[in-house]
């Protein structure tokens, strides 16, 4: 017993403790692999937990040989330091270990739904739901370990009573510095159980175009058409409308619009519709018509509706439809090509009226014409005057003498 608690026992034990590890490790992989080639459970198992087990299950058997071989020289306060620094590791990597299982089980139950379906919404609703779950799940491990881990300094509980007794205050002065933060947390849940938008779901948010990528806790990660990604908060989901065109069914209905010459054939470009459609794997067959459905101000409008299985082969149908009926156009039906008509008009020359114009100076008020001038007279012509001296004379009908006559 005392060449066990001696320095040289505790090497040898630390060292028969690793290949004990080791041992147990190769012997649980040579089974789980021997499982994996019947069941794809097992092969998933290896992948997500080797690395958490090995350390684990290390300090575990490291824990447990230091404890029996420490020698009895070592003073109380090395024993404790000791025995609390593989308490934490034990504690750190039961968690890791922990969040491994977890996660495996998350990814078990995820490989029975597949999502290469082509109506797959309930397995995109699912999806989305278990993989918030997942993340709760290691975030809850975390502050669990977390706390386990200060819970293990004498100080931290001593101090417990006192950090119970404000924890209203400090939760709420948490909480208005963070409300930012919480309410993209909040809100991630909300996404995720809401049946709002799922991953793979097809969405237009601020005029683009992309598929939910992934949903976090706080965030949101868009893939936009082009191979760009938006990272927008998850609030942005829950307080500001956008599109999700796969919502309820991934089928969805797209228009090719033409503005065209009135000698345009509907006909003959509904023939031309058909035999496009017919021709390709893109549509889907539910819906493919053609409409006239404007013909002012020198244009026909001609709309097609097509429809197809998903927002991608959506998006190729209607370039599809839209090069073919180009193409149709301008080999069968020049006419039907827009067309900008302009009219070319020649004045006239002025024309004499059969009467005489009036001449500028005929248009007076005062002068040029017998009217004019008996008008004007009638301001004009000199006041008689009579003399008060004549009384058989009549005062208005005498006219007054001439200057320099007597």
């Amino acid at each position: 017993m005392f060449v066990l608690r001696s320095w040289g026992g505790l090497a040898i034990a630390c060292v028969a403790a690793v290949l004990a590890a080791i041992v147990i490790t190769a012997l649980l992989g040579v089974v789980l692999r021997s499982v994996a080639r019947r069941r794809a459970w097992a092969e998933l198992l290896i992948r997500r937990a080797r690395v958490p087990f090995r350390c684990f299950l290390l300090v575990i058997v490291l824990w447990i040989a230091v404890a029996l071989t420490l020698p009895p020289d070592v003073s109380a306060a090395w024993r404790d330091g000791i025995r609390h620094t593989f308490l934490i590791l034990a504690i750190a990597s039961g968690v890791w270990f922990a969040a491994a299982i977890g996660v495996f089980l998350a990814d078990l139950g995820l490989a029975r739904y597949r999502t290469d379906v082509p109506d797959n919404r309930t397995v995109r609703r699912i999806r989305t739901q278990v993989l918030i779950v997942r993340r709760l799940v290691i975030v809850a491990a975390v502050v669990v370990g977390l706390g386990a881990i200060l819970l293990t300094f004498p100080a931290l509980q001593a101090a417990g009573a006192s950090v119970l007794a404000s924890a209203g205050v400090i939760g709420i002065i948490a909480g208005v510095a963070a409300q930012s933060t919480l309410g993209n947390l909040f809100a991630g849940i909300q996404l995720a159980f809401s049946d709002a938008i799922r991953i793979d779901d097809v969405v237009v948010v601020d005029q683009q175009w992309g598929t939910i990528e992934e949903i976090t806790l706080t965030y949101v990660v868009v893939h936009v058409w082009d191979d760009r990604r938006l990272v927008l908060p998850s609030t942005r989901f829950t307080t500001q409308p956008f599109e999700n065109w796969t919502r309820q069914r991934s089928e969805l209905l797209g228009s090719v619009e033409f503005d065209l010459d009135w000698r345009v054939s509907p006909g003959g470009m509904r023939a031309e519709l058909n035999r496009i459609l017919a021709s390709t794997d893109l549509w889907d067959g539910r819906t493919g018509i053609l409409q006239v459905t404007d013909a002012v101000a020198g244009w026909v409008r001609v709309r097609v509706l097509v429809t197809a299985r998903d927002a991608a082969t959506l998006f190729d149908l209607r370039c599809l439809v839209r090069e073919r009926l180009i193409d149709w156009m301008q080999r069968h039906s020049a006419a039907s090509l827009p067309r900008t008509r302009v009219e070319m008009v020649e004045t006239p020359p002025p024309q004499t009226p059969p009467t005489r114009a009036r001449s500028h100076e005929e248009a007076r008020l005062f002068s040029g014409t017998p009217d004019g001038e008996q008008r004007a007279a009638q301001f004009t012509d000199a006041i008689p005057i009579v003399r008060r001296d004549d009384p058989g004379t009549d005062p208005a009908a005498e006219p007054a003498p001439a200057p320099g006559k007597d």
